[in-house]
């Protein structure tokens, strides 16, 4: 659903704000799913966190199939960098996760996965949407991510940026602030006209929602236990 603003409400300085104050309720929404909240208390299990990585492998790669057509389009080229990629990292942790390589290509995704990946493929043709889901993910991966990455580590056993949590560690990225502020600075700078930025956040926020809609399904196949043991 499109969002409104009523004409009291002050405009937020620059466009990274707006985008940042106008979808942080659903951002919330999303990080508060049970499912998210259990894995964060411990209370997931080794199999509830493997089906995580798989919705997140399948959202990954969509997007990252988008981004390599995306690395000349004056909008969406400067966002796209190698440093981010995380597909390759999701495989190698599923292959941990699983066993071995060849059942990660046997994998199938939830439907909400099935709809979101789906929904980003969609914005190879519209670099700013393709930008608002880019901006969802990799923006979350350097800020709460990393938070998650620890504590899935010491809940389940693994070593710190290895097998099991490659996909929250950004050797490329020692250090996330500056490139964060970077980040925002180019979507400052990106050429949108009001009416644009403001599809812009609007599918920042059908992207939370397609994340609660997938951790909805997790904590469905998934209910939370009483704390794993590492």
């Amino acid at each position: 659903m499109p969002t409104t603003r009523t004409p009291a409400e002050a405009e937020p300085r620059t466009f990274s704000q707006a985008l940042r104050e106008r979808s942080w309720p659903l951002h919330d929404v999303a990080n508060g799913a049970d499912f998210i909240n259990a894995l964060m208390e411990g209370r997931i299990s080794r199999e509830g966190y493997t089906a995580l990585v798989t919705q997140h492998l399948f959202v990954y790669e969509a997007l990252e199939s988008v981004a390599a057509g995306m690395r000349d389009d004056p909008i969406a080229g400067p966002f796209v960098t190698d440093d981010l990629t995380r597909a390759p990292s999701l495989r190698r942790d599923l292959a941990f996760l699983l066993g071995g390589a060849d059942a990660v290509d046997d994998l199938e995704p939830l439907t909400g996965t099935r709809r979101y990946a789906d929904r980003i493929r969609e914005t190879a043709q519209w670099p700013g949407g393709f930008v608002a889901h880019h901006y969802t993910r990799y923006l979350g991966d350097l800020s709460g991510g990393l938070a998650v990455g620890t504590i899935v580590s010491r809940t389940y056993g693994f070593e710190p940026g290895g097998d099991g949590v490659r996909f929250y560690h950004f050797a490329q990225i020692p250090k996330p602030r500056p490139f964060k502020d970077a980040y925002r600075a180019r979507l400052d700078a990106a050429p949108w006209n009001p009416d644009e930025r403001d599809r812009v956040i609007d599918e920042v926020i059908a992207a939370y929602g397609m994340n609660t809609e997938i951790f909805t399904e997790l904590g469905a196949a998934h209910p939370a236990t009483p704390a794993v043991a590492g």
